[in-house]
């Protein structure tokens, strides 16, 4: 049996650690022996049900060549520790205790922190639609949050289309049984026969309008599971509907619902109105058009969620340095147009030299958003295309030219202002 003083050192280093994993290694560097941790879960399907009584009742088991100390914690059997059978087991049976109260410490901070995920994910796919109003950009950022919140299921959310349930994510479903069941699954949730893919409608004012399918990529989905995933099919259901409801409303509105400049629909008009004015007046108009550089790459490596944030925040720069009467657009994604009055070329370039400053010096937070890594901050840089209106063009000759600006821009290097 080891002196006090081991066994202090011993359980101090058993209090510090964080996996079960890392127990594992402590007895193992402890006893000098290759020593086994097996922690059983909730419904006890990997328990060997003959030694299940005698470690209950707290006693050790020993056969030719291991000895088995049971875990255990407030009279329950959590787990068993196996060790050599010429392992110290009077210090072992000591060390016990202090191993079950450990794996049920982190069992409940596992539990505590899913909780904070859960809750985490029903607010920020309840959020999405304070930004963004089109079915094709929400889609993927939910999957997105499902997909990080049940990391070990494949997800899919399926909708309503001419009757029938149409994969809206991810691009692709390799399984043809859920393929060919989904379009059956009314208003309960279902589960296979072996209980590793459940169906959960997604159920808005009393109406189906798809399907959110979780595929286990390990053991049977839990009671636990099944109650979130009902929790964040009816966020899904909801934030769905009221995109429906809201993007019928944005048609007939002038702003873009995440940057609040000028929509594509608006931006169309005011570009007539300027050229107009400019002809009429003989007065210079100048047209910067600008996008974010490697933007997918943003959205691939932390979430769409994160890309909305890059995209109001150069918003933002951007429009503080703009004059008052300028006129700013999104014309699409990450592009965006921007419509100087009484503005001549070398102006303009001044104007968009300072834009892509201003861009590439700031640093954007996307800690709160960020679901694939471990970034905080991250910065972007810009390419510009700047054109100036000419007596001669028609309306559509000012974007056409200030985009194959931006294009040369692109093509030699981004980060950069070029003219046409």
């Amino acid at each position: 049996m080891a002196d006090n003083k081991k066994l202090t050192i011993l359980f101090k280093s058993l209090n510090e650690c964080s996996t079960i994993e890392s127990i594992e290694a402590i007895l193992r560097d402890f006893f000098n022996k290759n020593i086994e941790i097996i922690v059983y879960d909730n419904n006890l399907s990997n328990i060997e049900i003959p030694d299940y009584n005698r470690l209950s009742d707290g006693k050790v088991i020993t056969d030719e060549k291991t000895v088995t100390v049971p875990l255990i914690i407030k009279s329950h059997l959590t787990g068993k520790i196996i060790a050599p059978l010429d392992s110290d087991c009077e210090t072992l049976e000591l060390a016990a205790p202090v191993v079950a109260l450990k794996i049920d410490h982190l069992n409940l901070s596992g539990r505590i922190q899913t909780n904070i995920e859960f809750h985490n994910a029903m607010k920020n796919i309840a959020t999405i639609i304070e930004t963004q109003y089109e079915l094709n950009y929400i889609i993927p950022i939910i999957g997105e949050v499902l997909d990080t919140f049940i990391a070990n299921h494949l997800i899919y959310l399926f909708l309503k289309h001419n009757g029938k349930n149409k994969l809206a994510y991810p691009k692709a479903c390799l399984d043809k049984t859920i393929l060919e069941n989904v379009d059956h699954i009314t208003t309960e949730y279902e589960l296979t026969q072996n209980k590793k893919t459940g169906y959960f409608p997604l159920i808005s004012e009393n109406n189906t309008i798809g399907c959110l399918v979780t595929k286990s990529t390990e053991g049977e989905i839990t009671p636990q599971e099944i109650y979130y995933m009902q929790q964040l099919a009816k966020q899904s259901a909801s934030t769905i509907t009221r995109a429906n409801i809201y993007a019928d409303i944005l048609k007939h509105a002038t702003l873009d619902a995440l940057t609040g400049f000028y929509n594509r629909r608006q931006l169309d008009e005011r570009i007539k109105q300027e050229t107009a004015e400019t002809k009429r007046k003989h007065t210079p108009l100048c047209a910067i058009m600008t996008d974010i550089d490697f933007f997918k790459k943003v959205n691939d490596t932390y979430g769409h969620a994160a890309g909305d944030i890059v995209l109001k925040n150069v918003a933002k720069i951007m429009r503080s340095q703009l004059r008052e009467y300028d006129i700013a657009g999104r014309y699409g994604g990450e592009e965006f147009v921007i419509l100087l009055p009484y503005t001549k070329l070398d102006e303009a370039v001044v104007v968009a030299e300072r834009l892509r400053r201003a861009v590439e010096k700031k640093s954007i937070d996307i800690e709160k958003v960020n679901t694939k890594n471990n970034t905080k901050n991250i910065s972007v840089t810009i390419s510009l295309g700047v054109y100036e209106y000419k007596p001669a063009d028609n309306t559509e000759d000012l974007l056409l030219n200030a985009d194959k600006a931006l294009y040369k821009a692109k093509e030699t290097g981004r980060n950069r202002v070029v003219i046409l």
